[in-house]
């Protein structure tokens, strides 16, 4: 794919609308683009999750700037988070070197991987107010180091999912630490969840890179779309409700799972 296609329009635009998804609700980053890069432009899986690691790590820059600024980032969760995933995040890379596994079984488990967390994902989305409730109804209130470990072990999960397929830094992220700091506003949890993704998707990107998994030509032309619009997006995140954004990506997010699962 030449450097001229990659800047078609339609990368830009795709770009800037997952960008903004993304700045609202911390949610849409991997779970919208991987799949977009896969069946809209035919990229294939293992390149895609790559390139959307380094998309990811490089937008969320942008957001967690804007979040960063409007004090909307509680950095004891990020640390938390990120004492977690960084590790596993490497742990998977290795071990998926060491499996060996050919280009093909690689690309049949991203896809399959990448589906069931779309779903998994919108789940959480749409089930959000009824997990918090079942949740505060079972468990009660956590003490403060059942709190941090929970959460470090929650890095753990999603440092292995995101590496793998790329999703679950933002819906999956953002649900797990609604149910563990109920009393975080929930801008605070998007920018916290933002901010985190920043290392792990590096961390992960990386990985792929040295493999080979990156289209640069696709993620340049992202980004030119992705970052300003993130920084929009964060802008206003405070102010703006996200119901209807979360109920339309819940939605998209459960077609393209199927599609992929299918």
């Amino acid at each position: 794919m030449s450097f001229l296609h990659a800047l078609n329009p339609l990368f830009v635009l795709s770009g800037f609308g997952v960008g903004f998804l993304v700045g609202m609700t911390g949610v849409g980053g991997g779970s919208l683009m991987t799949p977009i890069l896969i069946l809209l432009f035919h990229v294939h899986p293992t390149t895609a999750v790559g390139t959307d690691l380094i998309f990811a790590s490089v937008t969320k820059t942008g957001g967690s700037i804007v979040h960063g600024i409007n004090k909307t980032i509680d950095w004891r969760v990020v640390t938390r988070l990120a004492t977690g995933s960084l590790p596993a995040s490497v742990l998977t890379m290795l071990v998926l070197h060491l499996m060996a596994i050919d280009t093909e079984a690689m690309n049949a488990l991203v896809t399959k991987v990448l589906g069931a967390a779309l779903l998994a994902t919108a789940l959480a989305i749409i089930f959000r107010k009824k997990l918090l409730a079942s949740y505060s109804r079972r468990a009660g209130v956590l003490s403060e180091r059942q709190t941090a470990t929970f959460t470090i072990l929650t890095g753990i999960a999603l440092g292995a999912l995101v590496t793998i397929s790329s999703v679950g830094a933002g819906a999956l992220g953002v649900t797990a630490l609604l149910l563990l700091y109920p009393e975080l506003p929930v801008v605070k949890i998007a920018g916290s969840d933002i901010a985190h993704a920043v290392p792990l998707t590096l961390v992960a990107g990386l990985g792929h890179m040295a493999s080979g998994g990156i289209d640069m030509a696709v993620l340049t032309s992202l980004l030119l779309g992705s970052i300003p619009g993130i920084m929009l997006a964060s802008a206003f995140a405070p102010r703006l409700p996200d119901l209807a954004m979360r109920l339309i990506l819940a939605g998209t997010l459960t077609a393209v799972g199927i599609r992929l699962l299918a």
